[in-house]
């Protein structure tokens, strides 16, 4: 009598949400940490699923696990089909109102109010939640599909573009301020708008307070100005725009800043403009959101409102 054929389990959801994790984690490890499963569970569903594909998803190097060849298309399929799974638990949510907005930290103090504003003014009854990070946090989120769109300051810099669109949304531009009496400025003249123009050579030898690394604020200054300062004495790098303004009123030294934060203080001369030669600070803000979401009505209505804009 012959044996019946042993059936392999079907692909689950679970076992996806397991790869995903692995593919961003790098370690059966982390990836239990995240999902809040044991390690021996986390390697039993990452074998079951390389079972039943019959390839590999990963080189094991060590306790390292590197992704094979054959796990970037699984990974993209996997995304979306868990993007799909999510939509359809919060299928009602959504279509009642519900709707998670990420921004980065300057966008998300100083630009998204308005941009809220005008949300709950169209739809009164809707139910937004915001997370507000810098540029590399939010689109992290937006990778994992934790949240459903997000205005960032740098420009994207996803772990898998295919899995990501971004939109080119507005322009803003940073600007290096001091305090109106400034130490660091003492023997260089004030223009006529009460601004002060220094040269390369001349910043490079005043402290410089900037965000730190990660935020879309640094990433213009690293491309666009630190790059032309490798022998500036002080760099000082602060997670908060407000302390590094609070920092530049106290003297501590100049910062570099978007507009919208200090445009309060120019506008009453407590801060003062620091002009550099050659130096242009503009940068571009992004619209990005997950290829699997669920655009969703309201979804929709915010894109509107960013579009007006």
């Amino acid at each position: 009598m012959k044996k019946a054929p042993q059936t392999v389990p079907k692909i689950t959801l679970k076992q996806l949400a397991v790869f995903v994790s692995i593919y961003q984690t790098g370690s059966t490890s982390c990836a239990g940490k995240e999902l809040h499963l044991s390690q021996s569970a986390v390697s039993s569903a990452l074998s079951t699923l390389e079972t039943r594909l019959q390839m590999p998803l990963f080189e094991r190097v060590g306790r390292r696990l590197t992704p094979h060849a054959n796990a970037q298309p699984i990974y993209v399929q996997a995304q979306a089909l868990l993007g799909q799974a999510l939509t359809l638990e919060h299928y009602h949510k959504h279509q009642a109102g519900q709707m998670h907005i990420g921004a980065s930290t300057t966008i998300g103090n100083y630009v998204l109010p308005s941009l809220l504003a005008q949300m709950y003014k169209t739809l009164p009854e809707a139910n937004i939640e915001t997370y507000i990070a810098n540029t590399q946090e939010v689109v992290s989120e937006i990778e994992q599909l934790n949240i459903d769109i997000a205005l960032v300051e740098g420009m994207p810099r996803p772990s898998d573009s295919k899995v990501i669109e971004q939109r080119a949304w507005r322009t803003d531009k940073l600007i290096i301020f001091a305090k109106h009496d400034s130490k660091w400025l003492t023997d260089i003249a004030k223009s006529d708008d009460d601004s002060y123009t220094l040269t390369l050579a001349q910043l490079a030898t005043r402290p410089l307070l900037v965000r730190e690394a990660g935020s879309g604020t640094r990433q213009i200054i690293d491309e666009q100005l630190l790059q032309y300062l490798p022998n500036a004495e002080v760099i000082r790098a602060v997670s908060q725009s407000e302390a590094i303004k609070n920092m530049v009123s106290a003297d501590i030294g100049l910062g570099c800043l978007s507009q919208h934060i200090i445009e309060t203080e120019l506008a009453t001369k407590s801060l003062v403009q620091v002009k550099v030669a050659s130096i242009d600070l503009s940068r571009t803000w992004w619209l990005v959101w997950h290829k699997a979401r669920h655009q969703s009505p309201i979804w929709q209505t915010f894109i509107d409102i960013i579009e007006q804009q």
